[in-house]
């Protein structure tokens, strides 16, 4: 497994809608908690332009499997955010070669209380 994908996914958390547009599929989909729910394609973008990004995240349980030109990454999540209470979530993301290149397609949290 080349770390390129668990730092592909560091960025995701803590940069801006940067790394979405050089990384994420035109077409991908996200699961997120309520109020924000299933988002799609650029609706994704608009999402995240308002939104805080993360201070720092930590991944545990990390794990990864590999089927042909796709990988999905499965961890626990635990991001701060000033001096709010941490965030802690099970994730998934999933990873598809398009064209050559890695793109994000899927991505999901399910926040732990």
């Amino acid at each position: 497994m080349t770390p390129s994908f668990w730092d592909a996914e560091t960025r995701f958390w803590l940069d801006g809608t940067t790394s979405y547009v050089t990384t994420m599929a035109n077409d991908a989909v996200m699961v997120f908690p309520a109020p924000t729910g299933i988002l799609t394609g650029e609706a994704i973008l608009e999402s995240l332009k308002e939104a805080p990004r993360w201070d720092d995240v930590a991944f545990d349980e990390r794990k990864e499997t590999r089927v042909g030109d796709t990988m999905v990454l499965a961890y626990r999540a635990t991001g701060h955010r000033g001096k709010d209470r941490p965030y802690v979530a099970m994730c998934s993301s999933t990873y598809a070669r398009q064209a050559g290149s890695w793109k994000l397609v899927a991505h999901q949290q399910c926040p732990q209380s």
